[in-house]
């Protein structure tokens, strides 16, 4: 997101650490942290899913006609929401008594508070890489991949042309993050930011910062801030956008004049420009799996963070199995098939990596990539 900025989530409850907000997760660490970044990781997991997409559009309805002379409610005198308001009036013109209006009927939202208590108290531990994927990688998956890209495949090429990002990346993203659509988030969105800027201590700032950028979403897209929904951490729409990844990425893609992440048609344009702003190579390859020669890879530093050349690889003894390459670092992926067990070993390239800023997970992007080849190998039958 998913969370500088996208990613991604949903459901039920996530890892924090510093990366892009995505998906929804039960407590499981991820397999790197990345300590410079200032964004939210979520580990997607499955969860119970309509049969068909959720049908939702906020953009473009007006932002409500919200007004109070005072701050009521649930945050009723709280002097860091107050202090939030009038920077927003001094700073970006907005109207105080509409935001007054606006927050006073916005609610301490308790689940979330104990989500990021519990995110925060029991990270809980990987069941490896295996387990990771196969959550996602399904044929039942596959089938509804390949059905959204049928019904949308005139915005998937447009968006292909136009960013150089290959569809089935886009419909790979889409898929992890809210199974096209069938898991937008239940919680609103204004609630979830509010709460968590207030109860997580440690991100207060960093959810601040991504309420002041939704409301301007709100107001140039002319939303009610108060109808969206998404995760608990406040992510939106089919790519699961954090606000701060709205205001740098989201296009306006179907040309209605409005930018609206539950909208299917922006969202494909939207995660394209995310990935293109992010450096994807157009016909650069992703991963591929590697051949190996000893057991050294398994013993050496590895993942997105960690950067090769092909020479290096060599040299330990990893190739990789086929494919053209690509130009620049590469990056050895050797994914634990359970926890201290066998490592899967691959070879990733810039794409690779570009993935990695949507979710910094390495078991994220390969299951991501995965699940696009095996949407497009579908889609080409």
């Amino acid at each position: 997101m998913y969370l500088p900025r996208n990613s991604f989530a949903r459901g039920a409850v996530a890892l924090l650490v510093l990366s892009l907000g995505a998906c929804s997760s039960t407590p499981e660490k991820p397999e790197t942290t990345d300590n410079s970044s200032q964004q939210v990781v979520q580990q997607p997991v499955v969860q119970p899913q309509t049969d068909q997409a959720q049908s939702v559009s906020y953009g473009g309805k007006g932002v409500g006609n919200y007004s109070a002379r005072a701050l009521s409610g649930d945050f009723a005198g709280d002097a860091r929401l107050l202090n939030f308001i009038e920077n927003l009036v001094r700073t970006q013109g907005f109207d105080r008594n509409y935001l007054y209006g606006v927050f006073s009927q916005v609610r301490n939202r308790d689940d979330v508070a104990r989500l990021w208590a519990s995110t925060n108290s029991d990270p809980g531990s990987p069941q490896g890489w295996n387990a990771y994927r196969d959550r996602f990688v399904t044929a039942a998956n596959v089938q509804r991949g390949a059905e959204f890209w049928q019904q949308n495949a005139p915005y998937l090429q447009r968006a292909q042309q136009q960013y150089g990002v290959p569809a089935e990346y886009i419909v790979g993203i889409m898929g992890v993050e809210t199974r096209w659509g069938r898991i937008l988030g239940k919680h609103k969105v204004i609630d979830a930011l509010t709460t968590s800027a207030i109860v997580n201590q440690r991100r207060s700032q960093f959810f601040f910062d991504e309420l002041k950028n939704y409301m301007l979403m709100t107001r140039s897209e002319r939303m009610d801030p108060l109808a969206p929904k998404g995760s608990f951490a406040g992510a939106m729409g089919y790519g699961q956008f954090m606000p701060s990844s709205f205001h740098d990425f989201a296009v306006d893609f179907d040309g209605d004049g409005v930018r609206d992440l539950w909208n299917p048609h922006d969202a494909i344009g939207s995660i394209a420009n995310y990935f293109a702003k992010h450096g994807w190579q157009q016909g650069g390859e992703v991963a591929v799996p590697a051949q190996v020669s000893s057991n050294t890879y398994a013993n050496v530093p590895d993942g997105f963070k960690v950067k090769y050349s092909m020479s290096d690889l060599s040299r330990m003894g990893v190739t990789p199995k086929y494919g053209k390459g690509s130009s620049g670092p590469v990056h050895l992926l050797a994914l634990s098939t359970v926890p201290n067990g066998y490592k899967e070993p691959w070879v990733g390239y810039k794409n690779f990596y570009v993935i990695t800023r949507y979710n910094h997970s390495n078991y994220y992007a390969m299951t991501v990539h995965l699940l696009a080849q095996a949407v497009r190998e579908r889609v080409g039958k």
